[in-house]
C-alpha cells in the first residue's frame, strides 16, 4: 500500500494501472499481482474513485487471499472505520506472511486508540532485534509512522536515533517533523538544503512556502510558491500557497485571480470557491461573492469542514445588501453543523449590529457571553464587532476597560486600540498602542493597520515610519 503520489506518477506505476484499465474495459481479465492491484486501489482511493478501489481490492483478494497489500487495505478501512477489532483479526493475518509489515500496522493500530506509550513499546522491542545494517531503515520507518499519525515528538525521538545519517530522506523526514512541532525556522533551513540538493522538487519548494506562511514570512512563502509554480504551472497546490500568502498581505485581488487558477484545477474543491468569496467581500463584489459561495456550498458535502465558513460568509454578503433576513438564514444553517456557536452567535450579533437591530445584537453578544468557554476572546471580538461597526467611542472605552482585567503577556486587541486612538485624533495613545500591537502581535497588525503603512513594509518597522511621519 503506497499513498507516494511520485510513486503514482512514474512509468513504472503507470504502467501497471494502464494494463489493468485495458484489461477492465475490455472485459477480458489478466492476472496481475495482488499488491499492484492493492496500489492501483490505494490509487484510485486517493483520486476519490472509491467505486472502482473497492472492486481492485476485491479482484486482488480473489487471486491471492494472503497478499499483504490488499489486506493491508483491508485493515486500514476497518482501523478508519475505528474498528478495532476487525483491524486487529486482519493484523494476525498479516502477520503470518509478513511479520515486519504486522508489527508496523499494530503499531498504527495502537496509536489510532491513543495507546502511544503501548506502541512505542512494542516499536522499542523490535528494534533490539534489528540487525545492524537494517537499524537506520526501521528508525525511518517507525518515525514516520508517528508522522503520518501528527505524533511528533515521538517520530522526533526516533528520528533522533538515526546516529547522524545525512540521506535526504531522513532529512526531509525531520524537516516535516520540526514543521509539526511548530519549530518552522528549522523546518526552513532544512528544507532549503534540500532544494540545493534538488532544486526542481516541487514538493521541497511548496514545503519550504508552508514553513515559511506557518512563520509569516509571507513574502518568502509567494516567492518560493512561484519557484513551485515555474516548475508546473498545473500544480494545485504550488497555486494556493501563492494565493494563501497574497490573501495574508491583503492584495484580494491578486490572491482572487490565484483561487480562480485554483479552483480551474481543483474543480470540485470547495475550498477555492470559498476563498474566492472571501475576497470579493473584500473588495465590495457582494453579487459575484454570493454567487461564488453558493458554487462552494454546493461542491460541499454535509461533512464539509468548511460549510460553516461558507455560510458565515454568505450571511456577511447579504447582509452588506442589507437583506438580513437571508444574512439570518445562512446563520442559522449552522445550528445543525459542528462548529463554534459562540462565533455564530457573534456573527449574528455583528449582522444585527450592521442592520440597525441594536437591542437584539446587545442581547446575542450578552447570550455569547454567557455560553462562551473563552470569555476574553469572544468580549473582544463583541469589541470589534462594535468598532467594524463604527461605534468607535464604545469600542475605545470597552478596550480601555478589558487591558485592565488581561494577563500581563495578553497579546490580542492592541492593534484594534490603536486604530480607535487615531480616529479619535488620541495621537499619544496611538502610539503607545501601535507599539504595543508590532511588539505583542505582528500578525494582528498586519491585518488591522496594514492600511496605514507601505504595503512592502514589515509590521515590526509600523512604530519607527509612523513617528517620524508624524514628527516631520
Amino acid at each position: 500500500m503506497t499513498d507516494d503520489q511520485a510513486y503514482f506518477e512514474s512509468k513504472g506505476f503507470q504502467k501497471i494501472l494502464k494494463k489493468y484499465e485495458e484489461s477492465a474495459k475490455s472485459g477480458h481479465p489478466v492476472y496481475m499481482d495482488a499488491d499492484d492491484l492493492a496500489d492501483i486501489a490505494d490509487y484510485y482511493q486517493l483520486n476519490g474513485r472509491a467505486e472502482e478501489a473497492e472492486a481492485v481490492i476485491s479482484q486482488a483478494l480473489e487471486y491471492n487471499p494472503e497478499a499483504v497489500g490488499p489486506l493491508l487495505y483491508r485493515a486500514r478501512e476497518a482501523l478508519n472505520r475505528q474498528d478495532y477489532d476487525t483491524a486487529q483479526s486482519y493484523a494476525e493475518r498479516i502477520e503470518a506472511v509478513d511479520s515486519q509489515e504486522a508489527l508496523y500496522f499494530k503499531g498504527e493500530l495502537l496509536i489510532r486508540q491513543e495507546k502511544i506509550e503501548e506502541a512505542d513499546e512494542l516499536f522499542r522491542e523490535k528494534y533490539l532485534e534489528v540487525l545492524p545494517d537494517e537499524q537506520m531503515d526501521y528508525v525511518y520507518d517507525v518515525a514516520s509512522i508517528y508522522s503520518d499519525y501528527a505524533v511528533f515528538d515521538k517520530a522526533f525521538e526516533w528520528i533522533a536515533r538515526s546516529q547522524g545519517d545525512d540521506s535526504d530522506d531522513f532529512k526531509e523526514l525531520m524537516a516535516r517533523t520540526l514543521f509539526g512541532l511548530g519549530k518552522y525556522k528549522d523546518s526552513e533551513r532544512i528544507f532549503n538544503e534540500l532544494i540545493d540538493h534538488d532544486p526542481y522538487s516541487i514538493s521541497y519548494w511548496n514545503a519550504l512556502a508552508s514553513a515559511q506562511f506557518m512563520n509569516e514570512d509571507y513574502h518568502a512563502a509567494i516567492t518560493s510558491s512561484e519557484y513551485a509554480i515555474a516548475i508546473d504551472p498545473h500544480d494545485a497546490e504550488s497555486v494556493l500557497y501563492k494565493a494563501n500568502g497574497l490573501y495574508n498581505l491583503t492584495n484580494y485581488e491578486a490572491a482572487l485571480s490565484y483561487f480562480k487558477r485554483y479552483s480551474e484545477l481543483m474543480p470540485h474543491d470547495e475550498f477555492g470557491y470559498l476563498h474566492q468569496g472571501t475576497c470579493l467581500i473584500n473588495l465590495g463584489r457582494y453579487e459575484e461573492a454570493i454567487a461564488i459561495l453558493e458554487k462552494a456550498e454546493q461542491e460541499s458535502d454535509s461533512n464539509s469542514v468548511y460549510l460553516p465558513d461558507i455560510y458565515q460568509e454568505l450571511a456577511y454578503a447579504y447582509s452588506e445588501q442589507k437583506k438580513l433576513e437571508t444574512a439570518l438564514y445562512y446563520i442559522d444553517k449552522t445550528k445543525e453543523l459542528d462548529c463554534d456557536q459562540t462565533n455564530m452567535e457573534i456573527v449574528r450579533g455583528h449582522i444585527l449590529l450592521a442592520n440597525g437591530r441594536l437591542e437584539e445584537a446587545e442581547q446575542t453578544f450578552r447570550h455569547a457571553l454567557q455560553y462562551t468557554k473563552d470569555a476574553p476572546r469572544t468580549m473582544l471580538r463583541i469589541i470589534v464587532s462594535l468598532y467594524d461597526n463604527h461605534y468607535v467611542r464604545s469600542s475605545y472605552i470597552l478596550l480601555k476597560n478589558f487591558f485592565r482585567h488581561v494577563d500581563e503577556d495578553w497579546k490580542e486587541g492592541y492593534s484594534y486600540m490603536a486604530v480607535c486612538c487615531l480616529d479619535m485624533n488620541k495621537q499619544d495613545e496611538f502610539l503607545y498602542y501601535l507599539k504595543k500591537a508590532v511588539e505583542r502581535n505582528p500578525k494582528e497588525a498586519r491585518t488591522v493597520l496594514s492600511s496605514y503603512f507601505p504595503e512592502d513594509m514589515a509590521p515590526e518597522e509600523y512604530y519607527e515610519h509612523m513617528v517620524n511621519k508624524l514628527n516631520n
